[in-house]
């Protein structure tokens, strides 16, 4: 099992996004440690772009308040870096492959595993072109994370069979953001998921309160929130951390 597939050992998985740099490194830097401190299984930090075309208003807001503030991919490898020395749940990045390919992948690669980055999420990668990263993240040991989508079908089995580190499933069509009923039959979905891996899944976009978090764990091995709590860092700024604590708190005791 890889480390990123060690989130889900002891139970439902509640996995965090917090984006790099919104407002700044230090702030990103005391959310993790409190996400850590309060319950969270794996980290999921967002590597910020110009074009975040999975993201809605809320984490894009974040991408640009990070982009203006002047953070940059190596600022965030050095950041990594730092906080590893106190964090040891599993980190994986979320960005998108032209992050990656302006840093030059095997550099990008290679910084991962020297930093302590267990997986990569890029939402804009089809399933037929994750060659262009997959063998250079399994020289370096990082779990290429696959998403699937209400729109995947039959495509299920296919991207299961082959999946690393945990599968992500998209709860809902269009981006991401709080939704107040998510309707995509995620049964049956995690039915075919179950068919072709023993790899965990969990389910992501638009879970936002304990009660979604709980339904979402039932149908599957964990869940994962962004938008509430970017809303928190948009709300409360570089006092964002404390609120973050006790909201990851909250979501992990309801999957408990």
């Amino acid at each position: 099992m890889s480390n990123t597939g060690k989130a889900f050992a002891n139970g439902k998985a509640f996995i965090p996004f917090i984006t790099c740099g919104d407002p700044d490194l230090a702030t990103t830097a005391a959310a993790v440690r409190a996400a850590a401190a309060n319950g969270a299984d794996l980290i999921e930090l967002g590597i910020p772009f110009s074009d975040p075309t999975a993201e809605g208003p809320v984490i894009q807001g974040a991408n640009l308040r990070a982009l203006t503030n002047g953070v940059k991919t190596k600022h965030i490898f050095a950041f990594v870096r730092e906080i590893r020395k106190e964090i040891d749940i599993p980190l994986v990045f979320m960005t998108y492959a032209n992050v990656v390919f302006s840093y030059g992948a095997e550099a990008f690669l290679s910084a991962c595993r020297e930093t302590g980055v267990d997986g990569l999420i890029l939402p804009d990668l089809p399933y037929e072109e994750k060659g262009e990263f997959l063998p250079l993240c399994h020289q370096y040991g990082v779990d290429l994370i696959s998403l699937i989508a209400p729109t995947s079908e039959h495509r299920i089995a296919m991207i299961a069979r082959e999946a690393e580190g945990f599968l992500y499933i998209v709860s809902s069509l269009g981006v991401t953001g709080m939704r107040n009923e998510i309707t995509t039959d995620l049964a049956a979905i995690v039915r075919a998921v179950r068919q072709n891996t023993d790899i965990p899944c969990a389910i992501g976009f638009g879970i936002s309160t304990p009660e979604q978090a709980r339904k979402m764990a039932d149908i599957a091995d964990g869940a994962i929130v962004g938008s509430a709590i970017i809303k928190l860092l948009e709300k409360h700024g570089k006092n964002a951390p404390a609120y973050i604590g006790e909201f990851v708190k909250n979501m992990k005791d309801a999957l408990r």
